[in-house]
């Protein structure tokens, strides 16, 4: 059988829909739009949940851990799996494993089953996720051409970003008009597999799977590469320390209520304004050119995150927060659409499922971690200290990162194949 190639035009001049002329993309896009919709709808019900039959918030805390824990131990050989397969079957698997379940979890909520059989249902949806992870995101170069790649990005980031506020804002309606979850998840198994019949219309370019035995050498080669290049190394360690320090996001239930004392309303905004700053610097990317100093802005759109992080940590005022976290969004778009595009670009191909697997544990393991960090501090020092100091510290990460590797600010035009 002949290789799939994408059905891509090539106009020469900049498109800012140049990547959605792709009906394979879309179709991609359309699915993953579903899919994270799904996800975050899953996330408000099994919370909801599991603290009405517990009443305790350990218990919602275990939903994180068995959810990030395959992540963080299969997450090398998922990114070796990614790169001796077909990627695009990979994740038909993988997401067909989440769909299936999440309509577990509908049979478990809905019969009132053991709490038990919710947390395994989870466990297995944290397996898929940690092997679909690398696979899509090693993907997406054999779907659009690498010159609109970071293109592609900025749409693929923006719908993620959209996603992630109907998600939510869905998940808490259905609980609250059909007054029962089970419903949300047997919805979620289907949307999930409906991305995955979805995938079966995508054409993309067939990868040289790696030969030879799996050993130890192949496993962690995406450690090893991503360590002899700076430019890889300094964006993935800038964004990965300004997730861990400058996230605000954890202790929003603490200001919603003690120190704006906008209630949950108010809280259901400043949720959503991260996002919602997301979505609109996606839009604006992707009707511009190619940045031409990727690595200053990226620099620039860190610190930048960290210097609103101050703000919001000291502001009594709700419109002045609400400002400052859609600025967070908006910034934290920027450096997401940099770093993912730097590290697929200057990857090669038969690496990058490793290499995005790398890049799936280090963000996920900050995204966990950057909550308890600013939950210990927020306990011992107080709200304001945790997420003053976190911006503050984001600050600094920025200036150490352009210190340890200049190659980063050096780093031209977003897409160029410079060397690393």
């Amino acid at each position: 059988m002949p290789p799939e190639e994408p059905d891509f035009p090539r106009p020469a001049d900049h498109d800012p829909y140049e990547s959605l002329r792709s009906p394979s993309f879309c179709i991609f896009l359309l699915g993953n739009f579903l899919f994270v919709v799904a996800y975050q709808m899953q996330t408000v019900a099994v919370g909801w949940e599991i603290y009405q039959r517990t009443g305790q918030p350990l218990a919602l805390g275990l939903v994180g851990l068995v959810e990030f824990a395959p992540v963080l131990l299969l997450g090398l050989i998922a990114g070796q799996v990614a790169d001796r397969v077909d990627r695009r079957n990979l994740v038909m698997v993988c997401v067909a494993l989440v769909g299936l379940a999440s309509l577990l979890m509908a049979w478990a909520s809905a019969a009132q089953a053991p709490l038990w059989t919710l947390y395994a249902a989870l466990l297995a949806i944290g397996v898929g996720r940690a092997f679909q992870q690398p696979a899509k995101a090693s993907l997406l170069p054999q779907i659009v051409p690498l010159e609109h790649f970071g293109n592609a990005i900025t749409w693929a980031t923006g719908t993620f970003h959209l996603a992630s506020v109907v998600g939510p804002a869905c998940g808490g309606f259905l609980v609250h008009l059909l007054g029962d979850p089970w419903l949300v998840y047997l919805l979620d198994g289907f949307l999930a597999l409906g991305f995955c019949a979805l995938l079966m219309g995508v054409k993309h370019r067939r990868h040289t799977p790696e030969r030879g035995a799996p050993n130890w050498h192949t496993l962690v080669a995406g450690l090893d590469f991503i360590r002899r290049r700076p430019v890889i190394l300094g964006a993935i360690t800038l964004d990965m320390f300004a997730v861990l320090l400058g996230g605000a996001v954890a202790l929003l239930p603490v200001y919603a209520e003690d120190i704006l004392a906008v209630g949950s309303l108010g809280l259901g905004w400043l949720r959503a304004a991260p996002a919602i700053g997301a979505l609109g610097m996606a839009f604006f990317l992707a009707h511009r050119p190619p940045l031409e100093r990727a690595g200053r802005a990226l620099l620039a759109s860190v610190a930048g995150f960290g210097l609103a992080t101050i703000v919001f940590g000291f502001s009594r005022s709700f419109a002045l927060s609400f400002s400052m976290l859609l600025l967070t969004g908006a910034l934290d778009n920027v450096s997401v659409v940099i770093r993912q595009t730097l590290v697929q670009i200057l990857t090669p191909e038969d690496m990058r499922g490793r290499v995005a697997a790398v890049n799936s544990i280090f963000i996920g393991a900050s995204n966990e971690l950057g909550g308890f960090e600013s939950g210990l501090v927020a306990q011992w020092l107080g709200p304001v200290f945790s997420v003053v100091s976190g911006g503050a510290g984001t600050v600094l990460v920025v200036a150490a990162v352009a210190l340890l590797w200049p190659e980063l600010a050096r780093y031209g035009r977003l897409g160029a194949r410079q060397t690393p």
